[in-house]
Formats: structure tokens, C-alpha cells, sequence
């Protein structure tokens, strides 16, 4: 499935299928261990949050969360940035799947992880702030393409929470900033699902941790005692 995002930004294409390797077992993940689940910084109900308020056009709902999400995941990551290196992640990979770029011109690219999260935040900073594709001025009209754009830059930017709860979770714990990635998580998973903005099959992944989190439809405090429903399949692919 190809991805292109617009003209003047990179492309964007995910492929995955089987690398015909002998299956990795699955190392535990200490991201769903209770103790560390149960933590939010607030008990807000965020499937209310991520409604669509009345009176608001809903481009203009998609385009100001979108942003947010954006900046907030970029912040998020920077956290942790300094231990996400070309050493320390040579593959942009999340539990057993591997992702590779796709330049303009449609040319795999097989990177590093900080190098595939520098191609998603550079390609996103310059979407959200060309005024023809997120219009911020009084009678500017969104493109007829907005949505699907949306779709694109969301499918990116839960590639880059998914890589920091697999590969980065200790670090984000020793930073004790789990609870907000917890929230940021959560409140991110209800929006997309609200939305239909990114297939379930690419989410698919962190099914394990989503029905931890996002089980209750909100941000609450919980046990995070239920068992996975789907996790990453045990084998190594590629998209």
C-alpha cells in the first residue's frame, strides 16, 4: 500500500510480509506490568474529551487535535531521544515488526529509528504549518485531500509511541514520565478509534497494551489485571 502525503514532503509507503526467519520469542513487556499501567496524571474521561463538540466544523476539530498530537508526541519522544541512537536502534522497530521509509520517489529505505522518527516529525512540522493544507486564517477552506492526510499523519506518529513503550520503556520509567505516555497513549488510541483514522490493522501490534488502557473508554486509573487480547505476531515482518 502506497502513502503519499503531498507533493513537496517525502512519501510515505508501508509494505509488511513475512522475512521467512525462524520466529524470535517475544521478550516480556514490562510496559504492561499493573504497576505501571494503573499510572495516568489525570482521571479525565477522554472518550468525552475526543467527541466532536457541537457547532465545531469538523476539519477544523481534526486539524487542532492533530496538531496537539503532534507536538505533544514530538515532546514525548525527546524525552528519550539521547537514548534512541543508531547504535541502540539500528531498525525503526516496534516489538517483532520492522518499518522502513519510502522517499518521494518510492525508494526503500532502510534507516535507523531516530533517523525514521526525524523523516515523520520533518514531513508532519511541514504539513501542519503550510496554510494550504491546515488553514489557519478566517475563510480559508481545507483541502479536499484533509482527511486522508490526517489518516497518514496519525498512522506515523502511533509508530512513534509504539517504538517508545517497546524499545524505550525502562527509560521513560527511570524518567518517571510514564504516566504521562500512559495518558498521552490513551487519549491518542480513543481519538484515532473515534475517527477511524488509522486501520486496526496497524494498531494491531499494541492491541495488548490498548486493552489495558483504553478498555474503560477513558483516561480512569485501572488494574490493568485483563490479559491481552492480540499481540504482535511471533515473527519478524516488515512495512
Amino acid at each position: 500500500m502506497e502513502l503519499i502525503i503531498c507533493s513537496s514532503c517525502r512519501g510515505w509507503k508501508s509494505k509488511g510480509k513475512p522475512n521467512g526467519k525462524k520466529p524470535v520469542p517475544e521478550e516480556k513487556k514490562l510496559y504492561l506490568e499493573p504497576e505501571y499501567t494503573k499510572l495516568r496524571i489525570t482521571d479525565f474521561e477522554f472518550k468525552e474529551l475526543v467527541m466532536l463538540p457541537r457547532e465545531i466544523d469538523l476539519n477544523e476539530w481534526l486539524a487542532s487535535n492533530t496538531t496537539t498530537f503532534f507536538h505533544h508526541i514530538n515532546l514525548q519522544y525527546s524525552t528519550i531521544s539521547e537514548f534512541c541512537t543508531g547504535e541502540s536502534c539500528q531498525t525503526m522497530a516496534v516489538c517483532n515488526t520492522q518499518y522502513y521509509w519510502y522517499d518521494e520517489r518510492g525508494k526503500k529505505i532502510k534507516c535507523t529509528a531516530p533517523q525514521y522518527v526525524d523523516f515523520v516529525m520533518s514531513s508532519v512540522q511541514k504539513l501542519v504549518t503550510d496554510e494550504d493544507v491546515f488553514p489557519t486564517k478566517y475563510g480559508k477552506e481545507f483541502p479536499n485531500s484533509f482527511e486522508s492526510l490526517v489518516k497518514k499523519i496519525c498512522k506515523y506518529l502511533f509508530h512513534v509511541l509504539a517504538h517508545i513503550y517497546s524499545s524505550h520503556f525502562k527509560e521513560t520509567l527511570a524518567l518517571e514520565l510514564h504516566g504521562h505516555l500512559n495518558t498521552l497513549y490513551t487519549h491518542f488510541i480513543l481519538f484515532i478509534r473515534e475517527f477511524n483514522l488509522v486501520d486496526p490493522k496497524e494498531t494491531t501490534i499494541m492491541d495488548d497494551l490498548t486493552e489495558i488502557l483504553c478498555s474503560s473508554g477513558s483516561g480512569s486509573s485501572s488494574n490493568g489485571s485483563g490479559n491481552s487480547s492480540a499481540g504482535a505476531q511471533n515473527h519478524v515482518k516488515e512495512r
